[in-house]
């Protein structure tokens, strides 16, 4: 696969100068989709202003000077998805990768507490050996956990050690994050489920959607910053 990536065909929901170069980095396959995450490299030298160019990023990873969910990454083509939480020790500063109200990928500043927690979806669950439960989360990462947890929740884990702080149900009354769909971005009220549709609530509004798109972040209020 090649490194590159012509600007013009980027994804749409990213947000960056289509004109300026002709080519910008290609993120590497991996837990995040194409549409929903950005190279490391784009995010620092694009985003953040960190760097102007790419080898001045490449020499601020070979620092250890950036974290991704707590733990140090130095490819500057990983690809950094929705929730995964950036750190740069170097400012002090720290950052979630969230969706805007128009489905776009943002970089939102959050605080030093807020950085050692993170919300992630249940989208699989593995009997390993000696009946331990594995549950795959929607970033890549499985955990081994006995807690009640059914595909569709959610989990509030603390980094970068990823212990289950608390488990967020998909049900009726929480509230739920869109990740897809001409609504993605868009955060309220989970209002009913009916098979694979679902309704939920923003600003006094019922909005239709898929089940699918639903992502638990809190109960009566989400438990990490979203917009």
């Amino acid at each position: 696969m090649k490194n590159h990536l012509k600007r013009i065909a980027s994804p749409s929901t990213w947000q960056i100068d289509r004109k300026s170069r002709v080519f910008t980095v290609r993120p590497k396959p991996g837990a995040h989709p194409l549409d929903k995450g950005m190279a490391m490299g784009v995010i620092l030298r694009d985003k953040l202003n960190l760097a102007k160019t790419m080898s001045e990023v490449k020499k601020l990873l070979n620092q250890n000077e950036i974290l991704v969910d707590g733990k140090r990454k130095k490819d500057y083509r990983l690809i950094v998805g929705l929730f995964d939480v950036l750190s740069v020790k170097t400012t002090g500063k720290n950052y979630r990768v969230i969706l805007d109200s128009k489905g776009r990928v943002a970089i939102k500043e959050i605080d030093g507490k807020e950085s050692s927690l993170k919300v992630c979806k249940v989208v699989g669950k593995t009997t390993i050996s000696k009946g331990k439960i594995q549950l795959n989360l929607h970033d890549g990462k499985n955990i081994l956990s006995d807690a009640d947890v059914k595909v569709g929740d959610s989990l509030l884990l603390s980094l970068p050690k990823l212990e289950v702080k608390k488990v967020l149900p998909l049900k009726n009354n929480t509230t739920v994050f869109l990740t897809d769909g001409k609504h993605a971005g868009l955060a309220g009220q989970l209002k009913e489920i009916k098979n694979n549709e679902a309704i939920f609530v923003v600003d006094g509004k019922d909005i239709e959607t898929a089940k699918k798109y639903l992502f638990v972040v809190g109960e009566q209020k989400a438990e990490v910053t979203i917009n």
